[in-house]
């Protein structure tokens, strides 16, 4: 029961090094691709029109939304939340089998 602990926790944390990692991993893309952007909006049009904000604007959001569920950072379930369902929905399982 302890290794599988121990093994449950350890596949967690790697999956939420995972997730870090390709938070960063898209930061970094997003600050090579928008800096490019930017330079060629420059260079068309002196950024009389700013289009690549747009861009920027998009892709931000979504690093967001990333960088909230990489560092459990949700406003509307807490961090425990999944565990807790868990155990929830596995106490309601064994009360149904005890009753069948």
């Amino acid at each position: 029961m302890e290794n599988t602990r121990r093994e449950s926790k350890y596949i967690r944390a790697r999956e939420r090094v995972t997730q870090i990692r390709k938070l960063y991993t898209g930061l970094m893309s997003y600050v090579v691709v928008i800096a490019i952007l930017a330079g060629v909006n420059y260079y068309t049009n002196q950024l009389t029109y700013p289009w690549f904000l747009w861009a920027a604007f998009g892709w931000g959001i979504g690093l967001l939304f990333q960088a909230a569920k990489a560092y459990s950072l949700s406003p509307f379930f807490g961090r425990d939340w999944e565990e807790r369902k868990i155990k929830e929905f596995m106490q309601d399982n064994e009360r149904k089998s005890r009753w069948e």
